[in-house]
Parts: structure tokens; sequence; C-alpha cells
């Protein structure tokens, strides 16, 4: 016997009572965090796909028991998705080896063409983290014209306080649809400003803007160890997006509008 539309198993001799208590939690959980409004249409769709649900921010509770996998129910980006990450510092390597480890093509722009070369044949960055392998689909190079040409998604990585130099050298590189995540995180000394507020200024306003945080380190996240981060922005289908495109089994990526609270 099953609960209609749903297909979840029941009892034996039991009428209509779950399997177990943790079912019946389970079902009332869906209840509440999946209502019919949650499939909304997407920029370019022509039918609605379902937003991030609990499965995809959230480990499936079943999933020891082998029933299912987050990563079976987290739904794909209804478009081709390629990622560049400015910046190949710590950080920068962390979010690479993220997005690496699900098979999305990313380019890794770094200062030097030496590093880039290494990183290319080595997969690893010859002085940061030396001891961690980059996913092979992570290529890294020095020319933003070419790392920043095709991206659909551009993520900051570059420390505050270098920023504005660096973001008004490659602003005419950034593709003007792109929108720009920033995983950087702190206060300029010489203006006070938040990268809210550098990102704006040297990229202009007219494209949506995202910023990631959370109790992480970049060693831990490289190394596959459980993270739980949250990218805030003004743009809630845009933090959806990016929530999708980045949560796995072991890195999960919660979703805000509060990028004051997030950047502070």
């Amino acid at each position: 016997m099953t609960i209609p539309s749903m297909g979840f198993p029941m009892a034996p001799g039991r009428g209509c009572r779950p399997v177990t208590f943790a079912v019946r939690i389970l079902l009332l959980c869906l209840a509440v965090r999946c209502p019919a409004s949650a499939f909304v249409p997407r920029r370019g769709c022509a039918q609605p796909v379902p937003v991030q649900l609990i499965w995809s921010r959230r480990p499936a509770r079943s999933h020891q028991r082998g029933l299912i996998t987050a990563a079976s129910l987290a739904p794909s980006l209804p478009f081709p998705v390629r990622v560049t990450v400015m910046g190949g510092g710590n950080f920068g390597l962390a979010i690479a080896s993220v997005l690496g480890r699900k098979g999305v093509p990313t380019t890794l722009l770094v200062r030097s063409e030496e590093v880039a070369e290494q990183l290319n044949s080595e997969h690893r960055h010859p002085r940061y983290m030396t001891d961690i392998k980059l996913p092979r689909t992570v290529f890294a190079t020095a020319d933003p014209a070419s790392a920043l040409s095709d991206a659909s998604y551009v993520v900051h990585a570059v420390p505050v306080q270098f920023s504005r130099d660096f973001l008004m050298a490659v602003r005419d590189h950034v593709p003007p649809n792109a929108p720009v995540v920033s995983a950087s995180k702190g206060i300029e000394t010489s203006s006070l400003g938040f990268m809210a507020d550098i990102l704006s200024e040297c990229l202009g306003t007219q494209r949506s803007y995202a910023f990631l945080s959370g109790p992480s380190f970049a060693r831990e996240i490289c190394e596959g160890a459980a993270t739980a981060v949250v990218v805030a922005s003004a743009d809630a289908e845009l933090a959806e997006d990016l929530a999708t495109l980045m949560s796995s089994d072991t890195f999960r990526v919660f979703t805000s509008m509060d990028v004051m609270g997030v950047e502070v």
C-alpha cells in the first residue's frame, strides 16, 4: 500500500499508519517546506522547474540506508554553466575544488603563468596547500581575457584590500550579464566599504551580485569535510541557482537575502 501521489510504503496491517515515526515526520516536513508554489519558472525556461528544496541543502535522513541521496534529488541548472574563479589563494582553490568535484568546467584566474602551468600539469598549487590535488575539470590561466570570456558566473576570491585594484584591471573582460559571487570578506581600510560597495563601484550596478560566507576553512573544504555556508543576494533566484550549482553531499549552501548580515 502506498500514500497517494507520494510513493511511500505503508506497514502491512496498520491501515494508513507510516512504517516508522521518522517517515511520519518526513511527510510533515515535506508538506510544510514543499508547497505547490515552490515550483516557479527560471530565467529562460518555458516550463516551471523545481527550485532548491530541503533535499539539496540538508543531508537526506535515508542516505545512510541507501534509499535516496541528496545528489540524486538536487535539480540541475537548466542551462550550460562555466565558472571563473578569480584568485588562486586558499579560498579560491577551495571554491574551484567544490565546483570541479561536481564536474563544473571551472577556470582559475591566477597571477602568474608559471603557477597556471603547474596547476594544469600537476593539479597542485606550488605555494598554497601544496598537498591538495585539484580536480581535472579545473583549468588555470593568468590571462583575464581567456578566463572570463565565456563565464556564466564569476567568483571573486581576491583579498578585500587588493580587490579594488584587481577589479579595475579586469573589469573590461567580465561579461556584462555574468553574476559575480564574492567569497572575500572584510572592510576596505581606505574607504571603509564592504565588498558590495567595491563590486558595484568597479563592475557597475546593472548586474546581480551574491556574497558567500560561513564557518569554513579552505583546507577542510578541499578535503571534503562537512561544511555549511550561506550565499546572500538581493536576487533570490540567483541565490537559489548558486545553491543548486555548489551544493553537494559535503558542501551545503543555504540562501539568504540579508547581504549586509552575511558580509558582517
